[in-house]
């Protein structure tokens, strides 16, 4: 985190570190701007006010104080992920880059590696499936994942019977445009603008599922758009926290069992396309996981929250400029 830090000092870009009620209270780090659970009770948004504690869903509000900020991109990253130079630059929202497009299910990690490797959240019966053919096109990628070596986001059981570290062996651009699916997470990602709404974590699910449920979401309402979800080589080395594997194991299980379920609710979704429509199909999208048992009915009045803290920002932005 220190170096973290250290980079956005040097290249003049807001840092937040949202804390927890783990966190210490007395925490400071040149560079950062860290927020305790008192100071986000205070920051008047209503989503931190009802968001569980203890719960990794509580960076939606560092998101929010960040869009307040006026930022035109967001990066997200992990304490225990040490960033390239290339981390801190999106790649163009619009681009020319290897696409795949109505495949189902895509092990991404196979465009970068010949090895056996999966991103967590992957159906384990799709591992193994065909890996589709690229073509080259021109793309919008309002959202854009970077891999992770020495420890890339995998699941529980890759970790318990698979060996790390693991290196990438390509650097490539992988676009999955509509009907593409794949899961990406919440570790080095970048947000643009207009994708930012598709940020919001849910709480009321498994720990390990919450970035991967939220990466559906995201497909489906960016495909409605228009939108591709753009991969990109790795831009971090992970040197990963202490885990129980058991215990991540058994908080992926919900994963394992439903997230090829998940993919059947969201594509029977209907989403109407435009900006505007967005708020609406997140709720439509995240009332059909209420409604297939996968997330819990507190869900949708905290999305609200969410949404109403979105437009106030947002809101804010123009009337000040």
């Amino acid at each position: 985190m220190r170096k973290i830090a250290e980079d956005c000092t040097r290249l003049e870009m807001p840092f937040f570190v949202i804390g927890d009620t783990k966190s210490p209270s007395d925490f400071a780090l040149s560079g950062c701007e860290f927020l305790s659970v008192d100071d986000q009770l205070k920051s008047g948004l209503q989503f931190a006010a009802i968001c569980p504690t203890r719960h990794y869903a509580r960076k939606n509000i560092g998101y929010l104080l960040a869009i307040s900020r006026g930022v035109d991109y967001i990066v997200e990253t992990d304490d225990d992920n040490f960033p390239s130079e290339e981390f801190y630059v999106p790649l163009p929202s619009r681009m020319q880059a290897h696409a795949v497009s109505g495949a189902g299910w895509v092990n991404v990690y196979r465009y970068y590696t010949d090895a056996m490797i999966w991103p967590r959240g992957l159906p384990l019966n799709k591992i193994q499936g065909d890996l589709p053919d690229l073509s080259s096109m021109e793309v919008d990628v309002p959202i854009q994942q970077g891999l992770a070596n020495d420890n890339p986001d995998v699941d529980a059981i890759y970790r318990l019977v698979l060996p790390l570290p693991f290196q990438f062996e390509r650097e490539r651009r992988v676009a999955l445009a509509d009907g593409a699916w794949c899961p990406f997470n919440s570790q080095n990602t970048i947000h643009y603008r207009k994708a930012f709404p598709l940020l919001y974590l849910p709480a009321y699910c498994s720990f390990r599922m919450t970035d991967i449920w939220r990466s559906f979401v995201a497909q489906r309402i960016g495909w409605a758009n228009g939108w591709s979800i753009l991969f990109r080589e790795a831009t971090v080395v992970q040197e990963r926290n202490d885990h129980d594997l058991m215990r991540d194991f058994e908080d992926e299980i919900s994963g394992y069992l439903g997230n090829d379920k998940i993919r059947a609710a969201l594509e029977a979704v209907e989403v109407q396309a435009g900006e505007e429509h967005i708020p609406d199909a997140m709720r439509a999208c995240y009332r059909a996981l209420v409604n297939g048992g996968f997330v819990g009915a507190e869900e949708l009045p905290l999305l609200d929250a969410w949404l109403a803290d979105l437009s106030a920002s947002t809101n804010g932005i123009s009337s000040a400029s």
